[in-house]
């Protein structure tokens, strides 16, 4: 007996990628990870506490009753064919040593920034292009902070032209993964931009003169 095409069929290959959320103390990593992740989240958050003064700046976030001292991990499914593996950073400098081994193997990262403590994004924005890890800026607007246009924006975080960066709720789960689709249209374009490299052992055309 024949078999039918879809004996034949085989199922689709499925991609995985690590994807960091990054930004300062407080922007909304965590948030953004538990608002999207499609499994129940690994959070390692503790209580502020007392040893935390004058070591953590809480200005902004007075009320924050925890923080993220290793990772926020999390997991959503984009498509049929990719899962996106999510790393949520900590934020405070004295965990940044966590950052190094966070990144490595990831793909790219959303850098989260707080509109009312811009200054807090740039040590972000600095690590991922000191290692040339490509991202995506989400300004995380919350509730009764002015809203700024992208452009200002864009210009007082001294991002480049090709950096993507919107407006973004981390409580939302359709916002996020808006960053996130956004984030994979940008890893897409990058890697449609990158010269044709020849088949490992074929040797290169010689160059027209």
């Amino acid at each position: 007996m024949a078999s039918s095409s879809f004996d034949l069929a085989q199922p689709p290959k499925i991609t995985s990628a690590k994807i960091l959320i990054a930004g300062g103390f407080g922007v909304g990593k965590t948030t953004m990870v538990g608002a999207i992740s499609e499994i129940a989240p690994l959070s390692t958050e503790e209580l502020i506490t007392a040893r935390s003064e004058g070591v953590d700046d809480l200005s902004g976030v007075e009320s924050k009753a925890t923080t993220t001292v290793a990772l926020d991990f999390g997991r959503i499914t984009v498509s049929p064919k990719l899962i996106l593996y999510l790393f949520g950073t900590p934020g405070q400098e004295r965990f940044r040593f966590f950052w190094d081994e966070l990144a490595a193997g990831a793909l790219g990262a959303v850098v989260l920034a707080d509109i009312r403590r811009l200054d807090d994004s740039f040590p972000t924005i600095d690590f991922f292009e000191s290692r040339r890890l490509p991202f995506v800026v989400g300004v995380n607007y919350f509730d009764g902070a002015h809203r700024y246009r992208v452009a200002d924006l864009r210009g007082a975080l001294d991002l480049e032209d090709h950096v993507p960066l919107s407006y973004c709720d981390a409580r939302n789960h359709e916002s996020c993964k808006q960053l996130l689709v956004g984030l994979t249209e940008h890893l897409l374009a990058g890697l449609e931009s990158l010269p044709e490299q020849p088949i490992s052992g074929t040797p290169a055309p010689p160059a027209i003169r």
